[in-house]
């Protein structure tokens, strides 16, 4: 047997355990049926499991089985939903099920409300959460204050190598982008391993490469890294240069987040933030900031 087959087995038979789990913790009358006086187990039968999701009963025995059949979304959503599955064992389930495209869950997977807490503490210190492919998920007041055309922008374009890629150089504050962006998709490539054939993940590459040729050169080379203590030069154009290290810390949830703090490193800098945490309606980018008002 094969390294391959044998992960395949192996993946199999913990996609069975895993169903057995979560169907033996539902109770029947938890889902309108009858409790029965005749049950050996806990929780529901497979045919019951079958009969709510709409499904073979043969099919999803089959299924807790481990035999190599397939499952499409549609079916395993049915599952997922039958089963009461929260965000993560969904996640888990479409993992083991070899569907990992469908596993880009979106707002289901939100931020612990004590991270944001968090945040706020740290402020004067600029500070926000990234996931691995660096959509900017939450940040504080200091942080919007340098990255204002980070945190104003909707959707996919709230992310960070998208700002400093696509757009136009006067729109991006950060100076030392001959060391840093190489950095920076270095440590996107080592995340994408953990979502090839991802269409959200892709799709941003494709995307990103189609607009920015210097991303696609980066891109590549099949450069890796991993996240760390980093020097940032910022140019803003109301106070000049601010330079400040930023440092990665890792969250437990949502997977593959971590809150990213940005520290002054010298006294000119701290002044400088100081400065625009005071001036909040500074413009960044007078060509292309919309107009404050008030």
């Amino acid at each position: 047997m094969t390294t391959g087959t044998r992960t395949r087995h192996t993946r199999r038979d913990e996609l069975g355990a895993f169903l057995r789990s979560r169907r033996e913790r539902i109770r029947p009358e938890d889902v309108g049926l009858p409790p029965g006086l005749r049950r050996r187990t806990p929780g529901l039968r497979r045919e019951e499991v079958a009969q709510l999701a709409g499904v073979g009963v043969t099919w999803y025995t089959w299924l807790e089985q481990g035999r190599p059949i397939n499952a499409s979304v549609q079916v395993l959503d049915a599952v997922a939903r039958t089963l009461r599955l929260d965000a993560t064992e969904r996640e888990h389930l479409y993992r083991l099920a070899d569907l990992p495209e469908v596993v880009d869950l979106g707002d289901e997977r939100r931020l612990d409300p004590e991270v944001n807490v968090i945040l706020a503490q740290l402020d004067p210190l600029p500070a926000c959460v990234y996931n691995s492919r660096y959509d900017v998920l939450a940040w504080n007041g200091a942080y919007g204050t340098i990255f204002r055309s980070v945190v104003s922008a909707a959707g996919c374009e709230r992310n960070v190598l998208w700002r400093v890629f696509a757009l136009e150089d006067c729109c991006c504050p950060l100076l030392n982008k001959h060391e840093e962006l190489p950095q920076m998709v270095a440590t996107l490539r080592a995340a994408f391993a953990k979502h090839v054939g991802e269409p959200a993940w892709t799709g941003f590459v494709s995307r990103l490469s189609a607009a920015s040729p210097e991303f696609a050169r980066m891109w590549a080379m099949h450069d890796v890294a991993r996240p760390g203590v980093r020097m940032k030069l910022f140019q803003h154009s109301a106070v000049g240069l601010i330079r400040m290290a930023s440092t990665s810390m890792a969250l437990s949830a949502p997977p593959e987040t971590r809150i990213v703090v940005y520290t002054p490193t010298d006294d000119e800098s701290r002044e400088r933030l100081e400065w625009l945490r005071n001036h909040p309606r500074a413009s960044h980018c007078p060509k292309h900031d919309a107009p404050q008002q008030g």
